[in-house]
């Protein structure tokens, strides 16, 4: 690596005030960056040193999102062969089949490469198309308002592949991350001042734009169109996610489905690519929980919040909503909360700022989750629009808490009264 450092030294001039590429400092920043460390660093002791900065915090994210990933490319390929096994068709007929019968890989649902392959097939085109795009849109701005180009989209990246359906349209994808980034961050001033988590932003705007292929029961199956065709006229199919199927018809519908607690909590059910498994999510969970950069009193208090309210609406019960029937176990182990609550709701942007308001935000979007599950039949999910709603209020809480505080202080010091 020493002889690529001496290079970028080297052209290093050409990109400075004044160089012949000065307008592209931002893209040889940053390759420069996250290659290396940067090479001014603090000299004077008037400053607190911490070990921990932007690229080692959303570095850490990444690591926490590896068990997602593998499992977005596993459970996919896994779900798309078990369906092609109930359609009895031997191989799909487009470029993944092709690539798939090249590399000399059937499609057997009981082999773990044809899973991993199968489903990478689908995880990584739409993995790549985010990462382009989103990309050239931080270049774009950083080249405009002539500032670097921070690691902030890196988890961004990760995290809205994760959160899509395998068989999304990549020009879909490619309008959703866009949307994300100028209008979820780079409209708000960029990394740091954003008030909307960005991937949530992206996904929130296809899922209202393009509701055909972000909802429904034949997106969550990696098919090709054929096959898609073929599943649409054959009775009996379905490729529904768990929480459509409580939607219909509560935990009866699941049992009768083949649904268990078990496959929930390990991932080996239709779903978005890397929100299935929440096993993968507490992973992440005690890495980020660990290395300080998620917030457990978010997680914690998310967790209360959603236990809290599915607790009551299950004591309650329905006989016209079989969501009501969902034990508050079931409302945990289906569904994207864990992905939600630990990859989503911490994001120390978005998310509240102080230690008491972490606790409300948290206890509101677990709240929430449940009842736009719950109450709102147009929606089974809620995680989505939940989260949303608490980075919302967030600025609000944190006001009210702070000025809480302050009075407080004031009445502790005497200089108010009680």
């Amino acid at each position: 690596m020493k002889p690529f450092r001496s290079l970028l030294d080297h052209i290093h001039p050409q990109f400075e005030k004044g160089g012949k590429f000065h307008r592209f400092y931002a893209l040889y920043e940053a390759v420069d960056t996250f290659l290396y460390t940067p090479g001014e660093v603090t000299k004077s002791a008037a400053h607190v040193r911490d070990s921990i900065d932007l690229k080692r915090v959303m570095i850490t994210v990444v690591v926490a999102l590896l068990p997602c990933i593998y499992m977005a490319m596993y459970n996919t390929g896994l779900q798309g062969n078990l369906a092609l096994d109930r359609l009895g068709v031997n191989a799909p007929q487009d470029w993944r089949g092709f690539v798939m019968l090249s590399l000399g890989l059937g499609f057997d649902a009981s082999s773990f490469w044809s899973n991993l392959i199968y489903g990478a097939l689908f995880f990584i085109p739409v993995f790549l198309v985010t990462n382009i795009v989103g990309g050239l849109w931080e270049v774009l701005f950083a080249t405009v308002r002539k500032h670097e180009i921070n690691e902030g989209f890196l988890v961004t990246g990760m995290l809205f592949p994760l959160t899509l359906p395998p068989t999304i349209p990549l020009w879909q994808v490619a309008i959703g991350i866009s949307f994300g980034v100028i209008f979820g961050k780079e409209v708000f001033g960029g990394t740091g001042k954003n008030f909307l988590n960005p991937a949530l932003t992206a996904r929130a705007f296809l899922f209202f734009a393009y509701p055909a292929q972000m909802s429904g029961d034949q997106v969550w199956i990696g098919l090709d169109q054929a096959s898609l065709a073929l599943a649409s006229k054959v009775d009996g199919f379905s490729g529904a996610t768990a929480l459509s199927i409580a939607a219909a018809s509560g935990v009866s519908g699941l049992q009768d489905a083949g649904y268990s607690m078990w496959n929930s909590f390990l991932g080996f059910i239709p779903g978005s690519m890397g929100e299935t498994s929440k096993l993968a999510c507490i992973f992440g969970a005690v890495v980020l929980i660990a290395s300080g950069v998620g917030s457990w009193h978010i997680i914690l208090s998310m967790l209360a919040g959603t236990v809290a309210f599915s607790s009551l609406l299950y004591s309650i019960g329905s006989e016209t909503n079989p969501m009501f029937s969902l034990s508050p176990l079931w409302h945990l182990v289906i569904g994207s909360f864990a992905f939600g609550a630990v990859f989503m709701a911490t994001d120390p942007v978005s998310a509240a700022m102080t230690r008491t308001g972490k606790y409300i935000y948290g206890f509101l979007v677990g709240f929430m989750t449940v009842m736009v599950r719950s109450l709102n039949p147009a929606f089974p999910e809620g995680v989505m629009l939940a989260i949303l709603f608490g980075n919302v209020c967030a600025p609000l809480i944190d006001y009210f808490v702070v000025k809480q505080n302050i009075k407080r202080r004031m009445v502790r010091t005497g200089v108010l009264a009680k």
